[in-house]
């Protein structure tokens, strides 16, 4: 007999091989039983139909249980391969994981899935849902496996098998509910009628393992929550996303394109976006003056040698961009900028006393993403990094850390960010560099943490090669994490490149190097902004901050003037003269989203002042000119320093 320790305290004798489930319902109300989905057995999420073998911890796992929203979405992900499959029969299944917000599953069709094939499809969803069909696990030989994918002709299923086969595998699991069957690791709940409430929300193109080479498949995406309440919610975050998608608003904001003749993820900023982007880039570099670094610019090419010596031929070469002869030598367009600062450091020799060096650049790199892959601004082939190097010694790496994360947070903050989730990435199996080094590196990063008083979860494992990091995800005003700033400690890159500095000891010493990215790329940050604001940027930030507005032609003098003196006062200013009534004019500024008009009409030219306008509809008193730019002025020096308006504040 094996011995079984509830959460409650409770021990129980059971038979080796005994179902999870049959254990946990001689501990459980009728009520819990009804609720109960999954186990966990030694603390891992399990089917309830998994046999317990060994002396275990078992936990009950209950409906709304947040850990199991994961299980929950695979499972819905199977309810739709058997709906797809009983609707359209002719349909191979592929995979269909549970993602970040969702599910999705593959099929190979002969016609594309139509909006009208998914409202079919989650209506049978339902219906199977209703029927609470048991989903019943087995383990089988994989020869097993193999014959019964044979006998539905699912090819997909059957090269996933011979992956197994080609790995060692001698058994797999598969999952039954009534006519649908699947390869799959599980875990999976009881039966359908635990998956309460879905959505299937689109339909992409995603090729076969992500090879451009195989074949194009429909991929339909859903969600699933465990209450109709949450479900609704999300689904109305999602129509408030699609109102801020960037893309949309960046052409109805006339900020930037994409076009066909230019190329693919090449971004072409019009005058709107080319100003919020000087003013991104003059607040990056003006703090990071203050803050002790120096500027660099680097070329965008460089010959190929340099991209063997850094590693990034033999680790990055999918990435990059076909090699050019120039003079019958190769050259390279750069994916990176470090072997550039790298080259700089080495331009002559360095003392223990100069460390350390903070440089900064802001780079455009490009990388060759699939096509299927580029989305706006979010995914491109040629971007902006706003990176920067950082070479030190080993006893001033935890204030250099400090510094860096304190910066992170300050700039975060000012464009109106102070949500996020922060990773601690540890060493992997494979690595380079000493022990020593990764323990002083990562309590390093784990310190300056602690000292900022943030809360961050450790991702064992998760460093890359070269070095530990820390991984910010700031949250958007809709809840959406983006991966924005990184924080990484190399160890590769002084060693391929021969880094190293004259100590006190007359030696040679390597340094250590930090690459940090605080914003990331300017592009990818932009359409961040862009949907958090919804492209009603805080007034530091608008490319148009106040439009002047006439109500007849009698005015022209008198508003050309004002508009004269705003720009003066280095307040970015339009000018409507426009023969068209003044509720017209009104109503086409707050679509451009600025984020003040002033209206001037007769009484305004007599007393020499305008009245202010918000572009969310306050009227203000009429007021002299120099209180107005006082004000707008007052208000952009607030926000550029850090009190940035909330996009959910009201204006």
């Amino acid at each position: 007999m094996i011995k079984i320790q509830i959460k409650n305290g409770e021990v129980f004798e059971a038979e080796p091989g005994t179902e999870v489930g049959e254990i946990l319902s001689q501990t459980l109300s009728k009520k819990q039983r009804k609720r109960l989905i999954l186990a966990r057995v030694n603390g891992e999420l399990k089917d309830l139909s998994s046999p317990v073998t060994r002396d275990s911890q078992v936990e009950p796992v209950f409906l709304g249980d947040p850990d199991a929203l994961e299980i929950l979405r695979h499972s819905a992900a199977h309810l739709m391969a058997q709906a797809v499959k009983q609707l359209y029969p002719e349909a191979q299944v592929a995979i269909g994981p549970a993602i970040e917000n969702g599910f999705y599953y593959d099929f190979d069709t002969p016609e594309p899935f139509s909006p009208e094939d998914l409202e079919r499809i989650e209506a049978r969803m339902k219906e199977l849902a209703q029927k609470a069909i048991p989903i019943q696990r087995q383990e089988i030989p994989l020869n097993e496996a193999k014959e019964l994918f044979e006998s539905k002709a699912e090819k997909y299923k059957l090269e996933l098998i011979e992956d197994l086969e080609d790995q060692g595998e001698k058994q797999v699991s598969i999952y039954r509910q009534d006519d649908f069957v699947d390869l799959c690791r599980g875990p999976h709940l009881p039966d359908t009628g635990k998956i309460p409430a879905f959505k299937l929300i689109n339909v992409a193109g995603a090729f076969w393992k992500g090879d451009e080479n195989r074949p194009m498949l429909q991929r339909i995406y859903g969600t699933a929550f465990f209450t109709k309440k949450e479900l609704a919610q999300y689904i109305q975050r999602l129509e408030e996303a699609k109102k801020r998608d960037h893309r949309k608003l960046g052409k109805q904001l006339d900020l930037f394109s994409i076009q066909e003749e230019i190329g693919p993820g090449l971004i072409l900023w019009h005058p709107k976006g080319a100003m919020v982007r000087k003013l991104m880039e003059d607040f990056w570099r003006d703090e990071h003056l203050k803050r002790g670094y120096d500027l660099l610019f680097t070329p965008h090419i460089a010959k190929r040698d340099l991209w063997k010596t850094s590693g990034h031929l033999d680790f990055y070469a999918e990435n990059m961009y076909a090699p050019m002869q120039i003079d019958e030598v190769s050259y390279q367009i750069k994916p990176m900028n470090c072997p550039f600062h790298i080259a700089i450091y080495n331009s002559r020799k360095r003392s223990y006393r100069e460390l350390p060096l903070r440089w900064c650049e802001l780079g455009t790199v490009y990388r060759y993403e699939r096509t299927g892959t580029l989305h706006g601004l979010m995914r491109v082939r040629g971007f902006t990094q706003d990176d920067a190097h950082i070479f030190c010694r080993p006893d001033q790496l935890d204030m250099e850390i400090n510094e860096i994360l304190d910066m992170t947070l300050y700039m975060l903050r000012v464009f109106g960010f102070d949500r996020y989730d922060i990773y601690l990435s540890t060493r992997p199996d494979k690595y380079v560099g000493t022990d020593e080094n990764w323990e002083l590196s990562t309590n390093a990063l784990k310190k300056a943490l602690e000292e900022q008083g943030l809360e961050y979860e450790i991702d064992p494992g998760e460093g890359v090669f070269y070095g530990p990091k820390i991984d910010i995800k700031i949250k958007d005003c809709l809840d959406r994490s983006w991966q924005c700033s990184t924080i990484q400690v190399d160890f590769n890159l002084p060693e391929r490149f021969n880094v190293n500095y004259t100590g006190a000891d007359g030696k040679p010493h390597a340094p250590i190097m930090v690459h940090r990215a605080l914003l990331g790329s300017l592009e990818r940050f932009f359409g961040v902004l862009i949907e958090h604001y919804a492209g009603a940027f805080p007034l530091w930030l608008a490319p148009v901050q106040v439009k002047v507005l006439t109500i007849t032609d009698r005015q022209d003098d008198w508003a050309t003037e004002v508009f004269h003196r705003l720009l003066e006062a280095g307040i970015r200013t339009e000018l409507d003269l426009r023969n068209e009534k003044l509720g017209r004019k009104v109503r086409e500024a707050q679509m451009e989203k600025v984020p003040y008009m002033l209206v001037i009409g007769d009484q305004e030219v007599a007393e020499r002042t305008a009245s202010p306008r918000t572009r969310g509809g306050e009227k203000m008193n009429a007021m002299p000119i120099e209180s107005f730019i006082e004000k707008v002025l007052a208000e952009a020096e607030r926000g550029r320093t850090g009190g940035a308006i909330s996009p959910e504040s009201k204006e």
